[in-house]
């Protein structure tokens, strides 16, 4: 049985990767590449596409390294120990505008991104793997992977709340406030990922594949719940990358700017905030309504309902500063569903782990958690990208400054850019929670 101080040191791995630097990446970068660094929405768009077709091939790869490492920390936890000082370094970098021209400035973006990407991988493949090895209880599966999302999205809430305050705080340009912002939630980042690392321990003997083959690769593609859960990864970041990366436009453009109430600050990283509190608290009661429900299948099934009807809610708010605590109220409900099949998923990786070494007699659980990794990865920076796109179709244009930064031209923010704004928030979410159902539906595994 694990003790208390290891399921706290397991949350602090999300808590760094899920609750600081994915979140800011999601929430944060597409509109700080295009609003405060310079990047244009093509730029912005053409980077986030290239890093996840970087990450196809570097994230299995890493869950295959990750599968054969041995050393006295054990198989994963070295990767956390080693990485975790370049993986808030390079984020912190990734947050500083450098006095560059346009290409100066895209050459900085594209290394850094790529080069954040990579480090993630090396960090968050080992980290969700963990899992596999700390326990063979599936009840204590269960809840080590409740405390991962309650880490996350309680770390997530003080990131995104604490924000704007930060900022005003920090005062000057916009781009010192971020370089700031990038150096202390970087520190914070590097010391919650090496404490993860000394403070989980490793279990499970592996049955492992010594030498590299291909085959492992083939069995991935012939093992059907991993497809199946993959594919389920892939529209739950979706779900999420959509509604977080859009925010900001939201309050940038739809509410003309942040919202003040009884002295309370609303921008976009505190309205999703919000809902990061809600994730916290329904993380933590996911277990005990999967019990409830009797299979992780139809808890799964249940949470995705609860995000399509609500989502679709959404899209018939007035578009009024009056109806921000409608909104707000909206996110919250929204977030129940989020928080409740969150841990879900991770949790079905391990049985689809435990499903692949029953049938093809060797661990790959670096390998399929690694396409946990990748599917978060894929799914909120092309939602990211696609954002972008979304907004030039719909007729938004980019204007420079003085110094050659460009940015969104308010000029150009017409009612048909603010209604693709909303629906990317609303419309777009409920579609991908309506596959979402129906891939749920089919998941062979019924723990």
């Amino acid at each position: 049985m694990a003790k208390l101080s290891e399921k706290i040191g397991y949350a602090l791995g999300d808590a760094a990767a899920g609750g600081i630097t994915w979140k800011v990446m999601s929430i944060v970068f597409p509109f700080f590449f295009t609003n405060v660094f310079g990047l244009s929405l093509a730029d912005t768009a053409a980077l986030m596409l290239i890093a996840r077709m970087f990450d196809v091939v570097t994230d299995p790869i890493m869950g295959s390294l990750a599968d054969r490492t041995q050393s006295r920390w054990g198989t994963y936890r070295p990767w956390l120990i080693i990485g975790a000082i370049p993986f808030g370094l390079i984020f912190a970098m990734l947050l500083y505008t450098p006095e560059l021209g346009p290409v100066g400035k895209r050459v900085w973006a594209y290394t850094l991104y790529l080069l954040m990407m990579a480090v993630y991988t090396a960090v968050n493949v080992p980290y969700g793997s963990l899992l596999g090895v700390m326990t063979e209880d599936d009840n204590e599966k269960n809840q080590f992977s409740s405390f991962r999302m309650v880490g996350a999205y309680a770390m997530g809430f003080v990131t995104l709340l604490s924000f704007p305050y930060i900022q005003k705080a920090i005062g000057g340009t916009e781009q010192h406030q971020y370089a700031v912002i990038g150096a202390v939630f970087g520190g914070l980042a590097a010391v919650m990922t090496l404490a993860c690392g000394l403070l989980t321990r490793e279990r499970v003997k592996m049955v492992r594949a010594e030498k590299f083959s291909f085959k492992q690769f083939g069995d991935l593609f012939k093992n059907k719940p991993w497809l199946i859960l993959t594919s389920i990864g892939i529209c739950t970041n979706f779900f999420n990358g959509f509604r977080y990366a859009v925010a900001a436009y939201i309050f940038q453009y739809c509410m003309e700017g942040d919202i003040t109430v009884s002295g309370l600050i609303i921008n976009y990283t505190v309205f999703m905030a919000f809902g990061e509190v809600t994730c916290m608290v329904f993380g933590g009661l996911s277990p005990k309504f999967t019990e409830w429900m009797g299979s992780k299948r139809k808890a799964f099934m249940v949470s995705a309902i609860i995000c399509l009807v609500l989502s679709v809610a959404f899209f018939f708010i007035p578009m009024d500063k009056s109806s921000i605590w409608l909104m707000v109220a909206l996110v919250v409900l929204t977030s129940v569903g989020v928080g409740l099949y969150s841990p879900l998923l991770w949790s079905m990786y391990a049985d689809v782990a435990d499903y692949a070494t029953e049938t093809f007699g060797t661990s790959s659980t670096g390998l399929i958690f690694s396409s946990g990794t990748m599917a978060q990865k894929f799914g909120g920076a092309v939602s990211g990208s696609l954002i972008a796109l979304l907004l030039g179709l719909a007729g938004a244009t980019m204007v420079a400054d003085a110094m050659g930064n460009e940015s969104i031209d308010p000029a150009s923010v017409t009612e048909s850019v603010k209604t693709m704004i909303w629906a990317i928030f609303s419309l777009f979410p409920a579609v991908i929670a309506l596959v979402m159902c129906g891939l749920v539906y089919i998941f062979p595994i019924k723990k």
